[in-house]
């Protein structure tokens, strides 16, 4: 129906308040009422236009607002292009508006036919009452309806040159890979998709009683059980908007900084009661929640190791900036600053139960999100994943395009993991029941060539693969040289990371069995390929001794946080030799501290030993360096080692004396040997 139509048809439905329906009245409400003025004013302007018409066409007595509504469309329909061209300036607007407007009108008008065939007219009514449309403002913008909520934020965009939701990304390369929807980040939308709304929710009822308010929250819902939130001290601030891309950053309050302090005292105290402690005074501290998530999963308590993360990011979520978008993929947060990281960790931590759950696409919405805070250095090295959960969650397409849209200055196919994914995806896609014989022959092709491709990059990958499907290779394939230990040997040590990463992690994904006789078939190809010399081999080779050769961090903490025994065997010394610390594991070299922690007072040496503490048990002010106050270093080193050789002499004496003593026990009544005069 036209819009002429439109507001003819509630025209003279104000003026027809008296009608006589029986039951059915069409007394307009005081909202709807507001509404039909600001439409008189419209249709004011259009009275000249609107006498022609009337002129050839006798008013009638509706009694039925069937009829009505079955005028109005005939009118609609036969409007001529003389009175097309009399509408007033207020509508008129490009040609192109026009036939977006028209394309959006289509719809409302089926659903106005079915309201006047459906036989109800107050829904009938309602539905156009509710239909408004648009007026284009002085300023050239066009007037949006207050309920269409996108259209508004699309204007506000364009007004205040920020980025609120995905339109106007500053990265257009980006946009559409790191692109999140809300309603994916809540598992309940996939779990939903699988089993239905009433096996997931089943007769759950809110409790009116005792029943706390929360604030409403993307990532996560709030639960009753929780303790009462009060701010625990976090603020996120803009630093900068720069080309459309906004950097924010967390900021700890001073009585946070404090809590901050006693948790890293209760980390180094070793003790998990020391962290229940001070959450049971600060419920939403985010590094004591981290850190007790994992002594809870490690103790196999899932469900509380869950519930701690989630608590975690409802406080960071409360603690966001009003521009702060998780959609837009334009909001930023540096990794080096201590103060993110644990948001970082959190999302992670999430995004691993949420998969575990069997929620994969849930799961990807995390990890694009993630993905999305630091694009550039990739601090969680996210794109070592990315593809597993696309894969899982069957979205081939967006993996495709991820591997388009970034391979010229990421490289991408230098990876083992999009080597063998991309592969995967074209297979899968050439597998699909609705795709033309013809596509689908292509797509097998060029699945064939990716992974031939890859399995020449990257050898090593095929026997650990094969071990982990539980399937026996063919004695052809391990004893040539190509395939057999030679090829596990014989890799730099960052290209064995990766390629024990890929494999126990997506080694699920290869245990099909339309998958593995593909993988069958290409083993066979590349061998004839190796057997005939073919360039590509040598290539490879040599592009591999001159590559990996080490690891950036960001990997090594990918592998640290994803608990691949596979891989983190073949982490480097350096990494494993020091302490990992659960909530801020492997942190950057280059930090950027916004405060330090106060130093602590060590009373006695640093490294005490058990004499010392012995001592200092007897005598409460023994200090071990006591006797040792001289400016030269090298003379307090000098009398620590004296007292040490000092205290060595004393203990050996100790020793002796105490095992040189022996207690003659009193003789029995029945000892026939007892001298009797002995205790006289």
């Amino acid at each position: 129906m036209s819009t002429r139509a439109l507001r003819r048809l509630k025209g003279k439905q104000r003026g027809q308040e008296a009608l006589d329906l029986g039951d059915l009245t069409l007394g307009d409400s005081p909202e709807e009422q507001a509404a039909g003025e600001e439409e008189q004013l419209d249709t004011a302007n259009s009275k000249a236009s609107r006498r022609k018409a009337k002129k050839n066409k006798a008013p009638k007595n509706v009694s039925n607002i069937y009829e009505l509504i079955g005028e109005a469309d005939n009118e609609a329909e036969n409007i001529s292009p003389d009175e097309e061209a009399e509408k007033p300036d207020g509508n008129k607007t490009s040609g192109s508006e026009k036939n977006d407007n028209r394309g959006i009108k289509k719809p409302d008008q089926k659903q106005e036919d079915a309201s006047t065939k459906s036989l109800s007219g107050d829904r009938g009514k309602k539905k156009k009452k509710k239909k408004k449309t648009k007026v284009t403002s002085e300023g050239g913008q066009e007037a949006v309806p207050d309920d269409n909520i996108d259209l508004l934020l699309e204007n506000l965009e364009q007004t205040n040159g920020l980025s609120l939701q995905n339109e106007d990304c500053g990265g257009s390369d980006r946009r559409s890979v790191l692109h999140v929807e809300h309603r994916n980040l809540n598992p309940e939308t996939e779990l939903k998709r699988y089993f239905g709304a009433r096996a997931v929710q089943g007769d759950q009822r809110p409790r009116q009683r005792n029943r706390q308010f929360h604030r409403s929250t993307w990532m996560t819902s709030p639960k009753d059980s929780w303790p009462r939130f009060s701010r625990p001290g976090i603020s996120m601030t803009l630093l900068q908007s720069k080309d459309g891309i906004q950097f924010f950053t967390f900021e700890h309050g001073r009585d946070y900084q404090q809590v901050q302090f006693k948790f890293l005292d209760a980390v180094e105290s070793m003790d998990p009661n020391n962290i229940v402690a001070l959450l049971q005074l600060n419920p939403y501290h985010i590094d004591s929640l981290l850190q007790l998530s994992d002594v809870c999963r490690i103790q196999e308590d899932q469900e509380m190791a869950r519930d701690l993360i989630e608590r975690a990011m409802y406080s960071f979520e409360c603690a966001f900036h009003p521009l702060f978008s998780l959609t837009s993929g334009t909001s930023r947060l540096d990794y080096l600053r201590p103060e993110n990281r644990a948001f970082y960790l959190a999302l992670y931590k999430h995004m691993v139960f949420l998969e575990k759950r069997g929620c994969p696409r849930t799961a990807l919405e995390y990890c694009k999100l993630i993905l999305s805070l630091d694009p550039d250095s990739d601090p969680l090295c996210m794109l070592l994943l990315i593809d597993f959960l696309t894969l899982r969650s069957r979205e081939y397409q967006s993996l495709l395009q991820l591997h388009q849209d970034w391979e010229e200055h990421r490289n991408l196919s230098q990876l083992p993991n999009f080597a063998f994914s991309t592969a995967l995806c074209h297979f899968h896609l050439s597998q699909q029941e609705n795709v033309d014989p013809e596509e689908s022959d292509k797509e097998r092709h060029k699945a064939d060539q990716m992974l031939q491709n890859a399995l020449i990059m990257f050898p090593g990958v095929l026997i650990p693969l094969l071990d982990l499907c539980t399937v026996q290779p063919d004695p052809t394939v391990t004893s040539h040289a190509f395939f057999g230990p030679k090829s596990q040997i014989g890799q730099p040590p960052a290209l064995a990371e990766l390629t024990a990463l890929y494999v126990g992690r997506a080694h699920s994904l290869w245990r099909e069995a339309a998958v593995m006789l593909w993988l069958e078939e290409s083993v066979k190809e590349v061998l004839r390929r190796v057997d005939a010399k073919d360039p590509l081999v040598e290539d490879c080779q040599n592009k591999r001794k001159q590559r990996y050769q080490s690891a950036p961090r960001n990997i090594h903490r990918h592998v640290l946080l994803s608990e691949i025994k596979e891989a983190t065997s073949s982490l480097p010394l350096e990494v494993t030799s020091q302490p990992v610390m659960g909530f801020d594991p492997l942190p950057p070299l280059d930090s950027v501290m916004s405060y330090n922690r106060p130093e602590r007072q060590h009373v006695g040496a640093t490294n005490e030993s058990t004499l010392s503490l012995f001592f200092r048990s007897l005598l409460p002010n023994f200090n071990f360096q006591g006797g040792a106050r001289q400016e030269d270093d090298m003379e307090v080193a000098r009398a620590g080692q004296e007292l040490n050789q000092e205290v060595n002499r004393l203990m050996v004496a100790m020793r002796d004396m105490l095992a040189n003593i022996r207690f003659q026990e009193p003789p029995r009544e029945d000892n026939p040997y007892r001298d009797e005069e002995e205790w006289d």
